[in-house]
């Protein structure tokens, strides 16, 4: 079985502006799947406690770890969801900065670059705001009901958002090299 954390690489191209995001929660689920990074599968790890549900598709950038020990996290603006596993070119806009019990739990915040309805979308400011607010609520809220405690910090644009990209891939290179 292919491990798509470790051998797809994090984008199509060279350069971080379109990127694979590999999705593990599909858009409008309470079922918090998550990619098992040694075996290579995607499995069921709970249900959201909260009436809350994904507000995109969610996901990992592979090649990459981010200050938490995972994968750096994408939620992806779409209009339809698509299923656990589908790999998506996804152009990162922004990235909205948390804590998840103190710990650095960011979130890029990305669009499908092959989807025609978000060429136009480029940077964080084309994003609906009103999205950009319910994006920040869920990601506050969502572990409510289980007692854990996350802050939300607020958003930056792409270039920061590019810049953790490829912070998070030199991080992921480094703990490969160490791990051997």
């Amino acid at each position: 079985m292919a491990n798509l954390w470790h051998e797809l690489t994090p984008g199509p191209a060279e350069g971080l502006s379109v990127v694979y995001v590999v999705v593990e929660i599909p858009k409008r689920s309470r079922n918090k799947f998550v990619y098992d990074l040694k075996g290579g599968f995607i499995k069921l790890d709970r249900v959201l406690l909260s009436s809350l549900h994904y507000p995109g598709d969610y996901g990992f950038i592979p090649r990459t770890l981010y200050d938490d020990g995972d994968p750096t996290d994408v939620l992806i603006f779409a209009n339809e969801p698509t299923d656990s596993g589908c790999i998506i070119e996804a152009r990162p806009l922004g990235i909205y900065r948390m804590l998840d019990r103190d710990l650095h739990d960011d979130k890029i915040l990305a669009v499908p670059a092959t989807d025609p309805l978000f060429d136009s979308y480029r940077e964080l400011e084309d994003i609906p705001p009103h999205f950009l607010e319910e994006v920040a609520h869920f990601f506050t809220v969502y572990k409510d009901l289980q007692r854990v405690k996350v802050t939300g910090l607020g958003w930056e644009g792409r270039a920061v958002a590019e810049a953790e990209i490829e912070r998070s891939c030199a991080r992921y290179a480094r703990h490969l090299r160490t791990s051997r």
